[in-house]
């Protein structure tokens, strides 16, 4: 079976990156994607959702996203990756599901149903849209309205005239709220208070919040989203449930779930038809677990004090969109850091193999 010099398991934004950089130097690669076609996470965000409503996406290397209008996400950016893919002919196959990665003999063995692949080096891109986080609490499984994670979202006419619990203190949970409040009853329920910006978010203060993520990272602790350090903003499309007072009636968490509603603290109880979890996802990496990756602080340990994309424990191995490249700019710039750590990993390996 051939050996390859590195490969991709994952074609989003950060696994076309590394891709693209890969081929510019001439690395010999696959990308190996668990979907059936182009688009990353974005083919599985909601119908409703358009690119109007997104944070931001940045461009891919050499090229323009697409621009900020009335289009679906779910169409708009899958069409612009796949574009992306001809225009490179990046060397990705697809559909492969990657379930585990181990060492033999100091090679990397990527297993999926659909085949087994070597390689020298490895550049993790998997994101974190196929791991929802789902917390546990008390009753929750007696609950009989409908419960659905941000990953199942189906856009806000599903909850018009249903009264709709959504938990959660990020982004997602505001974004909701904001289309959810004008059409249906929504109640709103968060661990913590939430934190409010209340300055721009200049690059400086965004470089700020990507280098605290990065402190965790450093230190082989599970990363933390960035926008849990950047706080809060209020875009011009929540700004009718902020009228309507949604996001200053946020209440602490409950105490219990029943089958009709939650109880509070306090003993009194609150009805709901829906409870719309909107608390995040953790990255992608279960696979990666043969390879002992993890600190004993739960988190893997990125070189260059967490702003690299190398893992500590085994060089040959790149995570982006973990950490701090967990964003649109930050996995393009992982793409060209990883690619760089895969050519200074197989220079020092051929090196040492000619001095034997």
């Amino acid at each position: 079976m051939d050996i390859l010099d590195s490969i991709v398991i994952g074609a989003g934004q950060a696994g076309l990156s590394s891709s693209y950089h890969l081929s510019r130097l001439g690395i010999e690669h696959v990308v190996l994607d668990a979907d059936p076609a182009p688009g990353g996470a974005w083919q599985h965000r909601w119908d409703a959702l358009t690119m109007r409503d997104v944070h931001g996406v940045a461009e891919l290397p050499g090229s323009e996203p697409p621009a900020r209008t009335a289009a679906q996400a779910n169409r708009a950016v899958p069409s612009y990756f796949a574009a992306f893919e001809r225009a490179h002919e990046l060397p990705v196959i697809r559909p492969v599901h990657v379930d585990r990665v181990t060492d033999a003999d100091g090679l990397l063995v990527v297993h999926a149903a659909e085949g087994i692949w070597r390689t020298r080096t490895l550049v993790n891109a998997t994101g974190t849209w196929t791991h929802p986080f789902l917390p546990h609490y008390p009753g929750m499984e007696t609950f009989l309205g409908e419960q659905l994670h941000t990953v199942d979202y189906p856009g806000p006419e599903h909850f018009r005239g249903r009264r709709v619990l959504v938990v959660g203190g990020g982004a997602s949970a505001v974004q909701f709220l904001g289309a959810l409040a004008p059409i249906t009853d929504v109640l709103w329920v968060t661990r913590r208070p939430p934190v409010w910006r209340t300055d721009d978010f200049t690059p400086e203060a965004g470089a700020a919040a990507v280098a605290l993520v990065e402190q965790r990272v450093a230190q082989g602790l599970a990363p933390q989203s960035v926008v849990s350090v950047t706080g809060l903003m209020l875009r011009p499309q929540e700004q009718e449930a902020a009228r309507l007072g949604v996001y200053e009636a946020r209440r602490p968490l409950f105490a219990r779930i029943e089958p009709d509603g939650v109880r509070w603290a306090d003993g009194s109880f609150e009805r709901v038809d829906v409870i719309l979890w909107a608390t995040g996802f953790r990255p992608a990496i279960g696979h990666l677990a043969p390879l002992r990756l993890r600190s004993a602080l739960g988190g893997i340990q990125l070189d260059r004090g967490g702003r690299g994309t190398t893992a500590v424990k085994d060089p040959r191995i790149q995570l982006v969109g973990y950490g701090p490249s967990a964003s649109t700019i930050g996995a393009n710039r992982a793409g060209r850091t990883a690619a760089r750590g895969v050519r200074q990993f197989l220079a020092r390996t051929a090196v040492a193999a000619q001095t034997v």
